[in-house]
């Protein structure tokens, strides 16, 4: 294993439980499938859109999840 291929690994195991944390802080929605279904929409349009510390984590979760995403193909692919 050359020296890239081990950073890239230790890289992709602190992006995994990056993740796993952003993830377990996050709050709930706990609506159910019928919020589901219907509360999709309201989340999408604006109505339900999280705010503050919620906000920050959800664009840090997605930011480390594509991360993740790349690694994992990168890593596969050497």
């Amino acid at each position: 294993m050359d020296t890239l291929h081990i950073a890239m690994s230790v890289i992709e195991v602190l992006a995994c439980l990056f993740l796993i944390i952003t993830i377990l802080l996050q709050e709930g929605s706990s609506q159910g499938l019928s919020g589901t279904i219907a509360g999709g929409a309201e989340t999408f349009f604006g109505s339900k859109k999280a705010h503050g510390m919620q906000a920050m984590l959800n664009k840090l979760t997605t930011g480390v999840a594509i991360l993740f995403v790349i690694l994992a193909v990168a890593l596969n692919l050497l």
